[in-house]
């Protein structure tokens, strides 16, 4: 039986990539920051453990309980929709936090056991956004693009120890908390001038009416990854994701 570690997964993206797993019938590691039994199946096949990617003791403790896996899948992350003019550097510095750093420490501390076995997948749960500027994002923008760069050198490091990496890029999501967390973030600011820029976020972001990234397209692109050793490093996951991937301009020679 294969064994995959999610990360995040108390909702979203990672809740359903968990379920996903559990169906297919690997052994599932599911961790997120406060674990909640209730969230998942109860399944003999499944782990569930806490997880705060951000602390070096949490992820100790991990590392305790997990000697072996076949697949990591980073999927948790923090998003803040700022403007860039007034996202406060603690703001930004958590963001870099999570998406960045904290992902990063969690895979370190997994390579040496992929190396040991002589393979492994990585795949890291980033943002069709990187492919195309938006407003109030910019911030978070940088940080996905940040976990993307370090990703393709990664993925060309860790290939001649047979590691697979992989990047997912889901698209926008109205089962996420984005527009709401823009009214919040927004609520505390004195500076009006984004008022509209804000609204209009806001509604973009419950649209339903045109293409949008669902957690279930997130999963089963996470899946297809997991069983594909021919996927390519970059994977669209949702409609408006595979449109805004082919309507950019990057060069990357990692897509295709």
């Amino acid at each position: 039986m294969s064994t995959v570690l999610i990360t995040g997964c108390s909702s979203g993206f990672g809740l359903e990539t968990a379920k996903l797993f559990l169906e297919k019938g690997w052994h599932v590691i599911a961790t997120m920051r406060k674990t909640d039994p209730s969230l998942l199946p109860e399944s003999n096949n499944l782990t569930l453990l806490p997880l705060d990617i951000t602390s070096t003791s949490s992820i100790d403790n991990l590392m305790q309980e997990v000697k072996n896996i076949d697949v990591l899948v980073n999927n948790a992350g923090f998003g803040a929709p700022v403007p860039v003019e007034l996202t406060p550097l603690a703001t930004a510095q958590q963001l870099m936090n999570t998406n960045v750093l904290g992902t990063l420490s969690l895979t370190q501390r997994f390579l040496p056991l992929m190396r040991q076995q002589g393979s492994g997948v990585i795949i890291n749960v980033s943002s069709s956004v990187t492919t195309k500027a938006m407003p109030l994002i910019g911030l978070y923008r940088a940080s996905k693009a940040a976990l993307n760069a370090w990703s393709e050198s990664l993925a060309v490091e860790a290939k001649p120890f047979g590691i697979r990496v992989h990047v997912v890029l889901p698209g926008r999501s109205p089962e996420t908390k984005f527009g709401e967390n823009a009214r919040a973030y927004f609520a505390g600011m004195d500076d009006p001038a984004y008022g509209k820029m804000v609204n209009d976020f806001v509604q973009m972001a419950g649209k339903t009416n045109s293409p949008v990234t669902y957690a279930k397209d997130v999963a089963s692109t996470i899946f297809a990854i997991a069983i594909d050793q021919n996927s390519p490093f970059y994977s669209s996951a949702g409609e408006d994701a595979k449109l805004w991937l082919e309507e950019s301009q990057q060069q990357s020679p990692f897509c295709r």
